[in-house]
Parts: C-alpha cells; sequence; structure tokens
C-alpha cells in the first residue's frame, strides 16, 4: 500500500471560553490555519484534492459544511472542494484518517485535514439543544431500537466520566494531582517555547490561553462536584475552547512533484467502539487493538498523546495500558490547554510531530475517547 506523509502541522493559539477568539467566525479561524500551512509548504493551493475538517454542532456559522466555508473564506481556489466531518471529540484525527486513505489508496495526492471548533458562540450539544424546539428531546429517544437495548440510561460524557471514575476507583484526589500536573506541564512547555514552531499568531493573540498558575490543590479541593457525592469536578475536565488546526497529507508522488519534505509517515490508523453510555472507555480497546495490528508495545513509543477530556479517561486508561506517563502527554494536555472540539485531533497531532522532532523520538501515538463510544488510534513515526 501506498505511504502517506505529514508535511507540516499547523494551528491557532487555543482560545479560552470568551476569550481572545470568542467573536471570531469558526470559518476564518480554519482559513487562518489552512492559508498558514500552504505558505509554509509552499504548496500551489489548485493542487489540493480536497480539505477534509472535523466540526461538531453544526448549526449557525458551523452549519452549511464548514470545511468548504473555511477554504473559500481563505480566498483559495473555488475548485477544491471540502467536506466536514462529525466524529464527535475525535472529528479532525479522523480527518487525518480519511486523508491518509485517499492518499494510500492512490486516489488522491494532497490533502488538507483539520478542524475549526467555535465554542464560545455556539456551546457544546447546542444542535441537540436547537432540536428541543422541534420536539426532539435527544438523539436516541424514539428510536425503538436504541431503547430496547440500552433503555432509558441518561446518555451524558459526565455521567459516563463518573462512571468510570468509580469503576476503576479513581479518586478526586488522583485526579486534581493529575490536572495540576497538565497545567505544570503546559505552563513549562509555553516557557521553553516548545509550541512556538505549531501556532500560527492570530493577530496579537499568540499563547493559549488556559493554562492556570495560580492553580493550586487547595483551589480544586473547593469546587463542588457536578454530581451530588460525586468525584468529576470542573477542575478535572477539558476546557471550554476556540480554535483551529490543519495537518497537510501527502503522497510519494506529490512530495517528489511538488519538492515536499515529509516530517512523519503515517504508520496506523484505526478506530474501534465501546459501551456508549459509559462512552469514554473506547482509547483502551483501541490502544489494544492498534497494539495487536502492529504488533508494537505500548513501551515502543516515545510520545504519547491522549485526550485530557476527562482526568478519570486517562487515569483509567493508563491503568490498563500501564504506560510510562512522563511520556504520556509531556505537554500538558486539554485539562489545561483547551478542547476545542472538532479541532482537537490535528492540533494534538501537531503537537506530537514537534516534540518528537524536539526530543528525536521516533514513534507517536495519539488516541482519545469520543461521543458514542468511539476511539480513534493513529501511529505516526517521525522521519
Amino acid at each position: 500500500m501506498a505511504e502517506a506523509y505529514i508535511i507540516d502541522a499547523v494551528r491557532t493559539p487555543i482560545g479560552r471560553r470568551k476569550g481572545a477568539l470568542s467573536q471570531e467566525h469558526p470559518a476564518d479561524m480554519g482559513a487562518h490555519v489552512i492559508k498558514g500551512l500552504l505558505e509554509r509548504t509552499g504548496v500551489d493551493p489548485e493542487a489540493i484534492d480536497d480539505v477534509v475538517f472535523g466540526c461538531l454542532d453544526n448549526v449557525g456559522h458551523q452549519s452549511g459544511c464548514v470545511a468548504r466555508t473555511c477554504w473559500l473564506a481563505a480566498g483559495l481556489p473555488e475548485s477544491v472542494p471540502g467536506v466536514t466531518i462529525d466524529r464527535q471529540c475525535g472529528s479532525s484525527q479522523q480527518a487525518v484518517h480519511f486523508a491518509a486513505q485517499g492518499v494510500m489508496s492512490g486516489t488522491q495526492d494532497l490533502v488538507v485535514a483539520g478542524g475549526t471548533q467555535q465554542m464560545s458562540q455556539i456551546p457544546i450539544a447546542f444542535a441537540m439543544i436547537a432540536a428541543k424546539e422541534l420536539g426532539i428531546s435527544d438523539p436516541f429517544t424514539g428510536s425503538k431500537g436504541w431503547v430496547e437495548r440500552y433503555g432509558k440510561e441518561i446518555v451524558s460524557q459526565f455521567v459516563g466520566a463518573e462512571m468510570i471514575a468509580q469503576k476503576w476507583d479513581i479518586s478526586r484526589e488522583d485526579m486534581e494531582r493529575f490536572a495540576l500536573e497538565s497545567h505544570q506541564r503546559a505552563l513549562r512547555a509555553i516557557a521553553e517555547g516548545r509550541f512556538n514552531n505549531e501556532i500560527l499568531p492570530y493577530g496579537e493573540f499568540t499563547t493559549d490561553e488556559g493554562p492556570r498558575a495560580d492553580t493550586s490543590l487547595e483551589k480544586m479541593a473547593s469546587l463542588q462536584p457536578l454530581a451530588p457525592n460525586g468525584r468529576i469536578t470542573a477542575a478535572v475536565a477539558s476546557q471550554i475552547s476556540d480554535g483551529a488546526s490543519a495537518l497537510l497529507i501527502a503522497s510519494e508522488r506529490a512530495v517528489k512533484e511538488h519538492n515536499l519534505k515529509p516530517r512523519a509517515r503515517i504508520h496506523h490508523l484505526s478506530v474501534r467502539g465501546d459501551d456508549p453510555i459509559m462512552m469514554l472507555t473506547a482509547p483502551i480497546p483501541a490502544t489494544r487493538h492498534a497494539l495487536k495490528k502492529t504488533g508494537m508495545k505500548i513501551t515502543d513509543f516515545d510520545h504519547i498523546e491522549i485526550n485530557e477530556a476527562f482526568a478519570s479517561v486517562v487515569l483509567a486508561w493508563a491503568k490498563e495500558l500501564q504506560p510510562d506517563m512522563s511520556k504520556v502527554n509531556p505537554n500538558g494536555g486539554a485539562i489545561a490547554l483547551g478542547h476545542p472540539l472538532g479541532a482537537t485531533g490535528t492540533k494534538l497531532m501537531a503537537t506530537m510531530l514537534n516534540e518528537l522532532e524536539r526530543t528525536g523520538g521516533r514513534w507517536g501515538l495519539q488516541t482519545m475517547c469520543e461521543g458514542g463510544g468511539q476511539a480513534n488510534v493513529t501511529i505516526i513515526e517521525r522521519l
């Protein structure tokens, strides 16, 4: 099978809710990273075969195939198409998979994969909230097949995160210590300039807004749990954020024709599912599946990114997979840096690629939990 290469990876700085990017149109954020990606690589825009972008809650400014809108808002050729995909939090990681599969199949040579999300303007799950005006309470009620299989269980990421903490006996204190370290790692990464090569300044906005230098275990302990007698608080959950990110995926033929220098090779792509009620556990079977398919061991990886949707997700995965935690999210994660839903997959991949280069590492693995009880796994090899 043909190879698929990562030529470059860029992102905006990530804005907090109601922060520096809160008034920006999601298409303009997407246009910003697309233009920056093409400028850095020197690729002729007419040569791009497709733009695959992740985005959730496709209403308002995010409706009408925002991938296409991003490209056109960048002032780029109308001849290049775009498609918007929704695999929940893994949407832009799936965008990379579709882009790489297009290249590996021989049907495409150059694909932009990325995502954009404007959570300040369009809150998480707003598509479901808006549907209530049509008398539709949620995506599941009314489906005879769903009710027959899962009953009337609440389908909620917050419930799932709490269930995971209970099942794997992860204490609130364990999660708060993990969250604090996420902030500390992110602040260190910013201070050392580790994100500089992946961030495209957005006007005067140049640095991720999420990490909190003033947080502490004492402050976290003072927060009320999201559920009565629960363990999950806002401090151990990912931050509501705004931002965009993008990668350029190329075939070997495109590398030669456009005189490109690949930074990494896509080694493995897969996605697996798990319990949709507990929802956030799929990174466990998905990682095991990827290791089995590739014949690799968790100790083979120099860098691992697992999205910090909630601290319980990462800590349960770690209990099962037993990785070296110094190699897992070494520059912090979504608890500190934010989680702009549809853009997070390619944001994490940009960070993983740059950190492999900084440390001289070879292998990177990325996974994240997703709505519906799903998880993508991508393995890359730095070149």
